[in-house]
């Protein structure tokens, strides 16, 4: 199945609901504002596979990020081979973790607001994980079981604040710079491998299979856990493979006016216009 959360005009306001992409159509699933809400019921699948309620065009849709709120987003550094490569780093023995927070997320269609104090912006494509059952160091052989399914996300990286420090998080979660969606590809229809890419008005500057990493999902739930109880809607975005605008020459980050797209085959697309923070 695909879920996404769905944005829909209700007067001056706007309200969310969770819905199930069957081709070209979106079927609401009542009583679930988003799919975050949906996969805190332990019998999600069944209620989203059943749902029969209202229908809308995908063709123009408001898609919302796909868990709009998640509980917990955290991300693994050095996780692609080129990429720790080009970055001038070693193979990590254990993952590298920092955290975003909900306010940096946006839809797949949203505009990425870059901020006014920064001008090395970089982009970062990830196959994110979503969580869809709760556990505590879970072992990596049942780790599997554990999730829900799969997106796209972009880690949108201001790089001058990022390396401040030698602790990234403040260059990894500015408010409304992460794109993340457009659908929750159920596990059953998604197995890690097909190939991720980003491109910048058209210019492809990652392209690598989402199988070439060093920790896989299940290693990374199974890890995680031990740490930190995961409950259903956390996400693990699981890195960036190499063609990042940082390990360029010369460097190379995102303007104004430009148009960011992350793919990952089997996903679907995330598509999102540079503008500067008001």
């Amino acid at each position: 199945m695909k879920l996404l959360t769905l944005r829909l005009a209700n007067g001056s306001e706007t309200r969310t609901t969770a819905v199930r992409q069957d081709g070209d159509t979106l079927t609401e699933i009542p009583g679930f504002a988003d799919v975050g809400a949906l996969l805190q019921d332990p019998a999600w699948e069944a209620i989203a596979a059943a749902a029969s309620g209202t229908t809308h065009a995908l063709d123009g849709a408001d898609l919302a990020a796909v868990v709009p709120s998640p509980g917990k987003i955290i991300c693994v550094g050095h996780n692609y081979r080129n990429h720790i490569k080009e970055m001038g780093r070693e193979v990590p023995e254990y993952p590298t973790l920092f955290a975003k927070y909900a306010e940096s997320l946006i839809g797949p269609n949203d505009d990425l607001a870059v901020p006014q104090e920064s001008d090395t912006v970089d982009w970062e494509a990830e196959l994110a994980v979503v969580i869809g059952k709760t556990g505590r160091r879970i072992a990596e052989a049942d780790a599997a079981d554990h999730i829900a399914g799969y997106a796209v996300l972009n880690d949108v990286s201001m790089r001058d604040y990022q390396f401040r420090t030698i602790q990234w998080l403040q260059g990894k979660t500015w408010e409304k710079s992460t794109p993340f969606g457009p659908a929750l590809v159920t596990k059953d229809e998604f197995t890690p491998g097909p190939l991720m890419t980003s491109a910048v008005d058209g210019d492809v500057q990652q392209s690598t299979p989402t199988s070439d990493v060093v920790f896989t999902p299940e290693f990374l739930v199974s890890y995680i856990s031990t740490i930190i109880t995961l409950n259903p809607g956390d996400v693990i975005a699981t890195g960036t493979p190499g063609g990042v605008g940082h390990a360029q020459d010369p460097k190379r980050y995102l303007q104004e006016g430009q148009v960011l797209v992350t793919t990952i085959e089997g996903l679907g697309q995330l598509k999102n216009r540079v503008i500067k923070e008001a």
